[in-house]
């Protein structure tokens, strides 16, 4: 199983922000993950399509963007149009979840489907036909630098389980808290798409960091 490590945004120097996404592309990142935040579905406000729009010209590496926020279906088509490739959207703020996902594939996006922490798998079963990845949350969502929820795993677990047995091709990606101790145990549960913020852009050398998670990521 290829790891993908997808760098949270969120964590980086908002001064510099073009640098910061340049620096973790030569360090070896595989995706750059946005979290977006509106202030209602979660307690921050982050960024909005422009943001992205502008980042997306000074990187190649693919755009994963997490719409923490009310009403999504709102925002969908301006993300895409920025340049998000993968847009993720939570369970928990879509009164429609197939529709929604069907308007991200039909804008020629990855659509995935979040769910926070204490949010039941059966929340994605009758979509995991149609979604290209699931985002498990293993912090509550909102700010950085949380601890990892440790019951995530078991939930990681089951996913996992459910994908295989259904014989589906899908991207299990977990988001909050992981670091070069614990990437093994969430790896082994079965996720292959591991966000990382403040360990990856609070570290002096941002490829040797990027290296670790994806050593540390395949043994004990």
């Amino acid at each position: 199983m290829l790891i993908k490590i997808a760098p949270s945004i969120l964590s980086a120097d908002f001064s510099k922000l073009g640098e910061e996404v340049l620096r973790i592309e030569r360090a070896g990142a595989d995706l750059v993950h946005v979290d977006v935040m509106d202030g209602h579905f979660v307690p921050n406000i982050t960024i909005g399509p422009p943001v992205v729009k502008s980042l997306k010209k000074v990187s190649k590496l693919p755009f994963d963007v997490h719409l923490m926020i009310e009403n999504p279906d709102m925002y969908i088509e301006s993300f895409a149009d920025a340049g998000a490739d993968i847009i993720s959207v939570h369970a928990e703020a879509c009164c429609h979840l197939h529709r929604t996902i069907q308007k991200i594939k039909l804008l020629g996006k990855k659509a995935a489907v979040a769910l926070n922490p204490a949010t039941s798998l059966c929340a994605v079963e009758w979509v995991l036909d149609d979604v290209d990845m699931v985002l498990l949350m293993s912090v509550n969502p909102g700010f950085g630098g949380q601890k990892y929820i440790s019951g995530v795993t078991r939930k990681i677990e089951e996913l996992k389980k459910i994908i295989d047995n259904r014989g589906l091709d899908i991207d299990i990606e977990v988001d909050g808290g992981i670091d070069t101790t614990n990437i093994h145990s969430v790896t082994k549960a079965g996720a292959n798409v591991i966000v990382s913020g403040s360990t990856i852009f609070a570290a002096e050398d941002t490829a040797k960091i990027i290296q670790e998670l994806k050593i540390n990521s395949y043994s004990e």
